[in-house]
């Protein structure tokens, strides 16, 4: 069986690593990894070095589309994707297509398919972002799929309720909690080796995309989460993943990598890769920021999580997330209480580590 694997920046890629793991160690599958969107754009970090560090078999790069990121230059990469993909379907022999996710670069990819009939498997169905136009995406590539493999059981009876059948809907767990079960983490040390970053010291562990629903968010919001920044620097340092390329993108970047210049108690990282990430996430103090990742890995140790506006409006929230709207002293009264006190014990819903082997065993099925 030959499957086609799809990868278009850093975080699909990271949830992936135990899936491309049990395809590639299987041997009645010929798996090829497909890079594209914003592995190969040195804008975000080049972050094909991980997919290469991540599959050593057949990979397939494809260069760049995105110029800038207004939304008419969103739109332009998505016709430029979609004309790379009908190259690639068009000349392959695929018998399935793994996608994952929501985003308008996974999309591209998964609908210039449709016409050729490749069947397709979408990972994170029927989860709900309602500050983002990843909504749509998500639903589209939901809708275009044969097989889906769900995070939790919420999501499971929403997939079923879009298509109207259960037919080939498969409640996995997240691939996220393999990788946690999985990994060996970091420790401090090693995470100060590597980063620069004491965690030792109180910490805020920070990603804030822009909400792509409203396009002028990032600007009002950056006002505020300057603030916050500003308003916590005796206590906590700030170590702050920039956000993917999504509309205001790479202007919002700017402005984090300004701020790290000018401030030195933030420092800011194109992509820490999935191992160095979740090691953060569970020495930190608190996670900060608009992330999914808030919301299912955070669920495993626990960690206190202020989720930030709506981008992430929707999904299922866990005791130890408090959602803010973008007003500075919400959001610095929500950062007290959770410097105050450890996290509540959270009874995590998204699976028991074993997501990668259900779906290879489900992906050499026809349903």
């Amino acid at each position: 069986m030959r499957i086609a694997l799809l990868t278009s920046s850093r975080a699909d890629l990271g949830i992936q690593r135990p899936l491309i793991r049990a395809l590639a160690s299987d041997p009645d599958i010929q798996l090829t990894v497909i890079a594209f969107g914003s592995h190969l754009d040195p804008r975000f970090g080049m972050t094909i070095d991980e997919v290469r560090a991540s599959h050593s078999g057949d990979l397939l790069e494809l260069p760049p589309v995105l110029k800038e990121d207004a939304p008419a230059d969103i739109g332009l990469a998505m016709a430029a994707t979609m004309e790379q993909f009908t190259a690639v379907w068009k000349d392959g022999t695929y018998d399935r297509i793994v996608a994952l996710g929501d985003r308008y670069e996974m999309f591209s990819a998964v609908y210039a398919s449709v016409p050729f009939g490749i069947p397709i498997a979408h990972i994170h169905g029927g989860e709900t972002t309602k500050g983002a136009i990843d909504n749509a995406f998500r639903n589209a590539i939901t809708h275009a799929a044969s097989m889906h493999f769900v995070a939790a059981e919420p999501y499971r009876k929403r997939v079923i309720e879009m298509l109207g059948h259960d037919e080939g809907v498969h409640l996995t767990g997240a691939l996220s909690i393999d990788n946690l079960r999985e990994l060996e983490l970091f420790d401090t040390r090693e995470i100060l080796e590597r980063t620069g970053v004491d965690l030792e010291r109180p910490t805020l562990l920070i990603t804030y995309h822009p909400e792509t629903i409203d396009r002028a968010s990032w600007e009002r919001d950056w006002s505020v989460l300057e603030q916050v920044l500003r308003d916590t620097a005796g206590e906590f340092q700030a170590l702050v993943t920039l956000p993917n390329a999504d509309t205001g993108g790479l202007q919002l970047r700017q402005r984090w990598t300004d701020l790290a210049r000018e401030q030195a108690h933030v420092t800011a990282v194109d992509s820490l890769g999935a191992r160095l990430y979740l090691s953060c996430m569970a020495h930190c103090s608190m996670m900060l920021g608009n992330t999914s990742s808030g919301y299912i890995e955070a669920s495993f140790f626990p960690k206190h999580v202020i989720d930030l506006g709506e981008r992430q409006t929707g999904r299922m929230v866990t005791s130890n997330i408090r959602r803010c709207p973008m007003d500075a002293g919400t959001i610095l009264e929500a950062v007290a209480m959770a410097g105050s006190a450890p996290p509540p014990a959270v009874d995590h819903p998204y699976g028991d580590g074993h997501a990668a082997e259900r779906m290879v065993e489900r992906l050499k099925t026809k349903a």
